[in-house]
């Protein structure tokens, strides 16, 4: 078997249940807590269902990150970050950049504690949901400017 069509299979895998998670998160789960609890008790009802997801999406980043990076490697495509037209793969780059350090050292080393004792919850899941929706619509424009940069359509 190819290692690079592995690579591939496992990144897309990867990037469909990572994305796909985000849009639940941001455009079912969430507002669907905003609309079923008061304001001060929407944080603590959103982490009771979070911790499950967080342990999957971790994984899912991290699939992604050595997918891409073993793609990167294999097909020598380091050229590509020097090059605008390739913009699609500092986004995607950037992009898992992001997630990873929210996932590996923001979320566990400062923003859980931060969050567990909130001094102002509603404002707090104002701005989570905020940062959902942004990083979202970041992770929808980068997936299409990489589906249709890697096929020759940009």
């Amino acid at each position: 078997m190819d290692d690079f069509i592995l690579a591939r299979v496992l990144h897309v895998l990867a990037i469909v249940a990572w994305i796909g998670g985000v849009a639940f998160v941001t455009t079912v789960l969430m507002p669907a807590i905003r609309k079923a609890n008061p304001p001060g008790e929407r944080l603590a009802a959103f982490h009771r269902v979070e911790l499950g997801f967080a342990r999957q999406v971790r994984f899912w980043v991290a699939l992604a990150g050595l997918s891409g990076f073993w793609m990167a490697y294999r097909a020598d495509m380091w050229d590509r970050f020097a090059d605008p037209h390739y913009w699609w793969m500092h986004a995607m780059l950037g992009l898992w950049l992001v997630f990873a350090v929210m996932l590996y050292l923001v979320e566990p080393l400062f923003l859980h504690r931060r969050m567990e004792h909130s001094a102002d919850p509603a404002r707090d899941f104002a701005r989570m949901e905020r940062m959902h929706r942004i990083m979202l619509a970041l992770a929808a424009i980068t997936v299409l400017g990489a589906v249709a940069g890697s096929h020759g359509l940009i």
